[in-house]
């Protein structure tokens, strides 16, 4: 809704501000400038990123308009399914993890946390890490160096579609100064007609500067930005989830482990040590009722 009402903001004042001068809103309707800038745009997106990378900036670019922040309830779940998967392994041994990290959608230990299910890339890095963890074998200095390349990777390739788009958001008044040029040429080959027409070819051909210049810092930038920052809270998670396990093979208690995780969390969504330890005691006691 936020960047909705953004957008609005954005065209409203543009197109207001155009209008209250004076300005005639149907003068601005060139579809052949507009063609050459989004095609030219279009084109560059093609021919510098491969079909993969499209593809993930398609869906990212689509997301920000539906992505909904993740609250507390999210941030509970993450924590107590790694607190519950740690005290899976204190109790039963890392084999004991074999039932519930082969098939997690299978899994009644998983199927209580069904935000953190809906997250594919972040239950797959949960499964593949403490799969890992279970082989044994590892030392906590190991494990954190594999996860930090993996984090690192997944960070550069999820970060390439906000990046490319920002490069051709940044070539926008490029290709809007392109459609001017072309706009002028055509004023020019007309010089001999009356002033009318030649003042509406100088008008599209201005169109052209114009779009470019609004495309770049009015949609592709702040849209590239976006994607960026959604990535980054998509990260923040798996952050989480690589500090606990390192904690954990560190020796740390199964608490103390988790509350290193919480640490990476975003700051703004966060919760107190507090909030944890309340979940935490009031899981111990529902599974000591239980037992």
């Amino acid at each position: 809704m936020q960047k909705v009402l953004g957008a609005l903001i954005i065209i409203g004042c543009v197109l207001g501000g155009f209008a209250i001068a004076g300005g005639t809103l149907s003068v601005l309707w060139q579809p052949s400038e507009l063609l050459i800038v989004v095609g030219a745009a279009l084109g560059s997106l093609i021919i510098g990123n491969p079909k993969e990378v499209l593809l993930e900036m398609w869906h990212q670019a689509k997301g920000i308009f539906s992505f909904r922040r993740r609250g507390e309830e999210f941030q509970r779940e993450l924590l107590m399914l790694l607190y519950e998967l740690l005290e899976t392994v204190e109790v039963g041994g890392l084999k004991a993890l074999d039932a519930h990290i082969e098939e997690p959608e299978q899994s009644d230990l998983f199927s209580k946390y069904p935000l953190i299910l809906q997250e594919k890339n972040l239950m797959a890095f949960i499964a593949d890490n403490f799969r890992l963890m279970a082989m044994g074998k590892i030392t906590a200095h190991e494990l954190e160096g594999f996860l930090e390349q993996e984090l690192d990777a997944m960070h550069e390739a999820l970060l390439l579609p906000s990046r490319s788009l920002h490069k051709v958001g940044e070539a926008m008044p490029g290709f809007g100064i392109l459609a001017a040029i072309l706009g002028i040429i055509i004023t020019m080959d007309s010089i001999g007609g009356s002033v009318a027409e030649i003042g509406a070819h100088v008008a599209a051909a201005l169109v052209g500067t114009f779009l470019g210049i609004f495309f770049c810092y009015c949609l592709f930038e702040p849209i590239s930005n976006a994607m960026a920052q959604r990535v980054r809270t998509e990260l923040s998670a798996l952050e989480c989830v690589r500090t606990t396990l390192v904690a954990h093979l560190a020796g740390k208690p199964t608490l103390l482990a988790v509350d290193a995780g919480r640490k990476l969390i975003e700051q703004d969504v966060k919760p107190a040590f507090k909030h944890l330890e309340t979940w935490v005691t009031n899981y111990e006691d529902s599974r000591n009722e239980e037992a």
